[in-house]
């Protein structure tokens, strides 16, 4: 069973009215435990299990933008921007895996697929973040030791703990899966994560529909209040334009 989870929004509000229409439309969504919207600070606070793409996707409903601020509580949140490294294509990044650490043992795996072939693929962790070559250069899949008991004895069992599940992209190129695995954030941090139509290997760089990025941890809910971006001087509203226009919700 999904323990529930925390997550916080920004979206443009101007009365209570905005309020209400947000909040009434999220209590519909299965999984959502409670909404609390602060106005002044143009955020939305959620408690539940449902997937973050699908709260997006409710906000937007009512005409209004969302961008997701943080999730989970601190060193529990990660996130992997997944982009295609064949040079045929400008437009490289194709994806999003947003995760959130629920229990001491499982992982939420919200994954956003955009701009890619249709089909059946498949979304792995790897044992190196390395992505200088692509998917090519991040290793195979991850492994780790557990106990196998036989009889009375604990015998050593390769288990491929890298094998997250996949996620069928429809004829749009856009694909999305909400996955649950038995691993920690902490495990993730720095590996990398490949979506493919081949699960084990081996990858070709030019292959513009085998996605990979590099997973880096987050913000949780309370750790993210930043309005414009120290780099860029940009505001979230201005990096949310450009993240949509390169296919990333």
């Amino acid at each position: 069973m999904i323990e529930p989870f925390q997550t916080t929004f920004s979206v443009p509000m101007t009365c209570e009215s905005c309020v209400k229409d947000i909040s009434t439309s999220l209590y519909k969504l299965d999984g959502i435990n409670k909404v609390d919207a602060n106005l002044k600070d143009q955020l939305v606070f959620i408690e539940g299990t449902a997937p973050p793409s699908s709260i997006v996707s409710v906000i937007q409903d009512t005409g209004r933008d969302a961008i997701l601020r943080g999730s989970g509580t601190t060193n529990s949140s990660a996130v992997c921007i997944l982009e295609t490294h064949s040079n045929a294509v400008s437009n490289k990044i194709r994806g999003l895996a947003r995760m959130v650490q629920v229990s001491p043992n499982i992982t939420l795996v919200d994954l956003t697929i955009n701009g890619i072939a249709p089909g059946k693929y498949w979304a792995t962790i790897r044992e190196a973040g390395d992505i200088s070559q692509g998917a090519v250069s991040t290793g195979g899949i991850w492994e780790s030791l557990k106990a196998k008991v036989i009889g009375n004895d604990a015998v050593p069992e390769k288990e491929p703990r890298g094998i997250f599940g996949s996620v069928e992209v429809d004829d749009k190129g856009r694909g999305n899966v909400f996955l649950d695995r038995p691993v920690a954030i902490w495990e993730l941090i720095g590996r990398s994560m490949v979506v493919s139509s081949n699960k084990e290997g081996p990858f070709r760089r030019e292959d513009e529909n085998t996605l990979v990025g590099v997973i880096a941890r987050s913000a949780g809910v309370w750790d993210n209040d930043k309005m414009v971006c120290s780099c860029s001087g940009k505001n979230v509203w201005q990096e949310r334009q450009e993240q949509v226009g390169q296919g990333m919700a």
